[in-house]
């Protein structure tokens, strides 16, 4: 994920038995077929040489191998269970990215790893405010250098790793931006410094310090289906005001279905590890598009 044009560009128990019953026929240790009559003869009582006692359990094969191999057996079955799980929770529910790109500082950083919901939308609406990660909607990443692909063995585990979702994706068509205004907002900077939508204007406390709300001026009105993004990193994030070059909103905005979900938190580094704010107060003054004036 990386941002356009400058890097940023958003698995049944199974029960293992500890041997066989130890054979009684002819020439085995248990009937004293070995000629001797000593230890492990029928009616001694006794366990002898070749039964379980010693570790053997009649086929020559130690019980300690037999054992092992039960273990491994069991291992992989946990790890096969483990791997369809994580693959089914990152398809429908979960999927973790990594931030390879400074478009959306300081809410997130270079390096950074986020967990995306991918409820949003769906089952839960899109709301103003929200971190987004989507797919490129329009050669966004056109300029993007492709990183070096890993080969061979390395290369193989990480992607079947990122395939079921037990490592974090570095997907090169993927972007990550705040939502700024939904389908049928009038979105325009800027009044006094500040970006309004349907004539209110907002505070952003999530802009990079130092940064203005925008350094080019734009009035659009957002279309059905679509979303108008920004990075918070405005001076180095070319998002939706970048590529509407009617200055219609139709171009520049993002279409829902190419929305992948919703960012809810950063999961690494453990230092940086908390919930993604969707700054419901910037946002709690802004009118609906229907009464907008």
């Amino acid at each position: 994920m990386s941002a356009p044009g400058q890097a940023p560009r958003e698995p049944a128990p199974q029960e293992a038995g500890a041997g066989t019953a130890p054979s009684t026929g002819p020439g085995t240790p248990a009937d004293g077929g070995s000629g001797d009559g000593g230890p492990g003869h029928g009616g001694s009582g006794h366990v002898g040489p070749g039964h379980g006692g010693s570790g053997d359990d009649g086929s020559g094969v130690p019980s300690v191998v037999r054992w092992a191999g039960a273990a491994v057996k069991e291992v992989a079955l946990v790890l096969v269970m483990a791997m369809v799980l994580s693959f089914v929770v990152k398809t429908w529910f979960l999927q973790a990215f990594y931030i390879p790109s400074g478009s959306m500082e300081e809410t997130l950083l270079v390096g950074d790893r986020v967990v995306v919901s991918k409820l949003t939308p769906g089952p839960f609406d899109l709301e103003r405010g929200d971190v987004v990660v989507f797919e490129d909607p329009g050669d966004w990443l056109g300029g993007t250098p492709e990183p070096d692909p890993r080969s061979g063995i390395p290369g193989a585990v990480n992607d079947a790793l990122v395939f079921v979702g037990l490592l974090p994706s570095e997907s090169e068509n993927h972007l990550i931006k705040r939502v700024v205004g939904l389908p049928g907002d009038r979105v325009v900077c800027c009044d006094e410094g500040r970006l309004t939508v349907n004539g209110a204007r907002i505070e952003e406390p999530y802009v990079f310090p130092g940064d203005v709300p925008s350094s080019v001026t734009f009035d659009v009105t957002v279309p059905e289906g679509r979303i108008w993004v920004m990075g918070d990193h405005r001076s180095d994030s070319e998002d939706s005001r970048f590529h509407d070059p009617e200055g219609t909103g139709a171009e520049g905005s993002v279409p829902v279905d190419r929305v992948t979900g919703r960012a809810i938190a950063v999961v690494w580094p453990l230092p940086r590890l908390g919930w993604l704010s969707d700054f419901p107060a910037t946002f709690s003054g802004v009118p609906s598009p229907t009464s907008a004036p």
